[in-house]
């Protein structure tokens, strides 16, 4: 009786389950159990794992239940270690070193690095821009390592020539402020800006020479043939998330094209971050799982088969 009275403890936790307006109701109560280590009587093995289950409909569940962590293998000391691992690469961490540092496989540290990359996307995502806004695009992705021998190189600036893998990466980031990368090209970037800017009409926008921004409203442009800056008219924070982002593709993922959205909001948080603390950084990463919805492009991404 003493180890079924252990098994099937309950634990009151005060749950509010209606929001009604009258106030003399007081807040519902609803019981958990709390399995804890359990001795399977045939073979004697121990099952350490924490069960937690609903005493009303008998679901199990678990702190990951319901959010981007939700099925996990993984111990909860090891997905934290992850995240802390995560905050500390300055241009990011590749999932071959993940695996090592947790000892996993590859496929396992590559899935988990991609649902924090989705984290960092609806973090990046959640608000509009305003006031002084850079606007910029750049091309990733789709290298073609050159020929060895010269009479068969080719000019990989013309359109014939290139792989057609190459993808544009446009952001738009405010001075001292928040940024949001888009994958799409300089013209549908431009067109995008009525629905991220918040005032349009009392927002400066900055831009280089490319035409696709003629239509946008108090445009000040930098002719980047002449000139990086003149004045307050700049694009260089703009470039400073290229700078990180190219050198995170070049050094080390080296192939980011085929999920080049999820490197893209990944630079941009760590761009908007890098002079907070690898603390602060870490209870913002983790927080942002624990609020974020289960995956369906991750959840169980090597037990299906995949469009590429």
């Amino acid at each position: 009786m003493g180890a079924r009275s252990d098994l099937n403890r309950q634990v009151g936790v005060t749950v509010v389950l209606s929001t009604t307006a009258t106030p003399v109701q007081p807040p519902s109560r609803v019981s958990y159990r709390i399995t804890r280590t359990i001795k399977n009587p045939e073979t004697g093995a121990e099952r350490k794992r924490r069960l937690f289950k609903c005493a009303e409909c008998l679901k199990q569940f678990s702190p990951t239940s319901g959010t981007i962590f939700a099925s996990r293998k993984l111990e909860h000391r090891d997905i934290l270690l992850a995240i802390a691992l995560f905050t500390n690469g300055a241009k990011g961490l590749s999932a071959l070193q993940l695996s090592r540092d947790l000892n996993v496989q590859a496929k396992t540290a590559f899935v988990l690095l991609q649902k924090l990359r989705e984290v960092l996307g609806a973090i990046q995502h959640a608000e509009k821009l305003s006031g002084a806004i850079e606007i910029d695009g750049a091309y990733f992705g789709g290298y073609q390592k050159p020929s060895t021998r010269k009479e068969n190189r080719r000019d990989r600036r013309k359109l014939a020539n290139q792989s057609g893998k190459r993808k544009c990466v446009t952001i738009m980031r405010e001075r001292n402020g928040r940024s949001r990368p888009f994958i799409c090209s300089e013209v549908e970037g431009a067109g995008l800006v009525p629905y991220v800017v918040v005032d349009i009409e009392n927002s400066s926008m900055f831009a280089d020479e490319a035409k696709h921004y003629d239509a946008l409203i108090d445009l000040k442009r930098i002719d980047h043939s002449k000139s990086y800056a003149e004045g307050e008219v700049s694009t260089n924070q703009a470039e400073s998330f290229f700078s990180r982002l190219r050198r995170a593709e070049q050094g080390i993922h080296h192939r980011i094209a085929v999920h080049l959205e999820g490197y893209a909001n990944e630079m941009s948080w760590r761009e908007d971050n890098r002079r907070r603390s690898n603390g602060e950084q870490f209870l913002n990463l983790v927080a942002g799982g624990l609020h974020s919805p289960v995956s369906r492009q991750w959840k169980g991404y090597w037990q299906r088969r995949k469009v590429a």
